[in-house]
């Protein structure tokens, strides 16, 4: 019983650790000021924060709300609220609006736009939320 709770808890540490390392790494990249991670959202749900120019594509990127079933709950591109065509932080805004999620948690996924298709070129940061 004792060696599965360490397995579990060095698992559950080894999950933070990487988590957290992603998401410093993102911070270079995209920021997000609402919502914060495992914030009680709901609809209307504004997002703003700040990304690099090169986050964008034509001043827009993809915000995706799903549940934690994978269901898309909404879908719409944050708008730059300035000049996108630059490697320096743009701020960045979108609303979204969504019905009753089946779930109690979900993840706001914020998707760097990447016209292209090239699978090189995708990033997204992950922003797990609460119903």
């Amino acid at each position: 019983m004792k060696k599965s709770i360490w397995v579990f808890l060095t698992i559950a540490v080894l999950l933070g650790i990487g988590y957290y390392y992603i998401t410093a790494k993102k911070e270079d990249l995209i920021r997000v000021t609402s919502p914060m991670q495992n914030e009680v959202i709901e609809s209307p749900l504004t997002v703003t924060g700040e990304a690099r120019g090169y986050w964008y594509f034509e001043a827009s990127f993809p915000v995706e709300l799903v549940d934690s079933n994978g269901t898309q709950l909404a879908l719409k591109p944050a708008m730059a609220k300035g000049e996108w065509m630059t490697e320096e932080f743009v701020p960045f805004e979108v609303t979204l609006e969504f019905g009753k999620p089946t779930t109690n948690t979900g993840i706001l996924i914020l998707h760097k736009d990447n016209p292209s298709g090239l699978v090189e070129n995708d990033d997204e940061l992950r922003i797990p939320v609460k119903f």
